[in-house]
């Protein structure tokens, strides 16, 4: 193999030790089996061979140190954060051309003129129109698409857009290409945050605290805070549901309650037992019960699925019977049917969990620069 000391290896060479490096680590790191690591060694000497150089040799390892897979998810979030090309003749349409595919960079022109594209965007931000502002970040990202600030910027306008979604892949591609621009990190935090990603919205709240060092912006710790009181209380709320799970005596193995315990608190439950006076059953003893006073509180706080129970004709033939002085049906019976019995498994599974909503604490931390 030829020696590799030459002082300035080619950018052929290097993206070759890229590869090199990316082959082994996967073969070392799991990605790969035991079995493929043989197959993996000829391609990298084979590689090596080819392009003359050498990926264990110290005074390259430094040249080929930037992990392929970084550079790779550096483009990936840029191509899906490009949006569509421009129309054919359209403006900045030769200028796409060369960049969208992030292989030539920008003139000094198209530099100058994404700039004036961003103040423009800055300008709609102000005005409160979003869409001309995600519009105007999108056309300068054509003219200069690995820039950060414009792709964080555009995840702010999005963000107030109400489009949490784009915001995210926008600033996951902000900091990707730039990690040092913790703007761009209060964005992905509070995309993630609106999500119901509260524990990424912390994370990415904590990378940006470690960026901007000194403990952080109060904006920015504002920010992880909100996060992480909101996985703490998700935490919280878990380990209630689990200990009203375990402690309930009508808790049946798989999550459904115990029937006849429960029947025999509406008054028998055979064919309608007596219960209290005229059929009603001890409604204090009911609510005193954590498997039932969970079913309720999941109820009540999810519509559709009370939509769904008033819907059932099975449920409503029970309620005219109970108010009709019928005393309450056999409920045994009543869970034979599957659509009563998929709701009593949804009540007891926990209805769906409060939406992360707000602005993740970020506070006035979306201006654009």
């Amino acid at each position: 193999m030829a020696s590799s000391s030459s002082p300035q290896l080619s950018l052929n060479q290097r993206l070759a030790l890229s590869i090199c490096d990316f082959l082994t680590t996967s073969a070392s790191d799991g990605t790969l089996t035991a079995d493929d690591k043989d197959s993996v060694d000829v391609a990298v000497n084979c590689i090596a061979e080819s392009f003359k150089v050498d990926p264990a040799a110290p005074d390259t390892q430094a040249a080929g140190s930037q992990s392929l897979l970084q550079i790779y998810t550096v483009y990936d979030k840029l191509k899906a954060s490009a949006g569509p090309p421009p129309p054919a003749g359209g403006a900045g349409a030769d200028a796409s051309t060369s960049s969208s595919a992030g292989v030539t960079a920008p003139t000094d022109e198209q530099k100058k003129e994404a700039e004036a594209l961003k103040s423009k965007g800055n300008a709609a931000m102000a005005q409160k129109d979003y869409p001309s502002a995600i519009d105007l970040y999108t056309q300068a990202l054509r003219l200069h698409p690995a820039n950060a600030i414009f792709l964080s910027n555009r995840a702010a306008a999005h963000s107030a857009a109400k489009d949490h979604a784009s915001a995210r892949i926008d600033a996951e591609a902000a900091v990707a290409v730039d990690p040092t621009y913790t703007k761009a990190w209060s964005r992905l935090g509070l995309a993630r945050f609106a999500l119901g990603d509260a524990k990424g919205a912390m994370e990415a709240y904590a990378r940006g605290i470690e960026h901007e060092g000194s403990g952080g912006s109060d904006a920015m710790k504002k920010g992880y805070e909100t996060a992480k009181r909101r996985v703490d209380e998700m935490q919280a709320e878990e380990a209630d549901l689990a200990r009203a799970a375990s402690a309930s005596p009508d808790a049946a193995p798989g999550g459904m309650p115990d029937l006849g315990s429960l029947a025999s608190m509406f008054g028998g439950g055979g064919a309608g037992g007596a219960g209290g006076a005229g059929g009603m059953p001890d409604l204090a003893s009911i609510m005193n019960n954590p498997m039932f006073a969970s079913m309720a509180q999941n109820l009540m706080s999810n519509p559709d699925m009370m939509a769904n129970l008033m819907s059932n004709p099975r449920l409503r033939e029970m309620a005219n019977q109970f108010g009709s002085g019928g005393g309450m049906p056999d409920l045994n019976s009543l869970m034979s049917d599957p659509n009563v019995a998929e709701m009593a498994r949804n009540m007891m599974g926990g209805g769906a969990g409060r939406g992360a909503g707000g602005n993740g604490g970020s506070g006035g931390n979306n201006s654009t620069p």
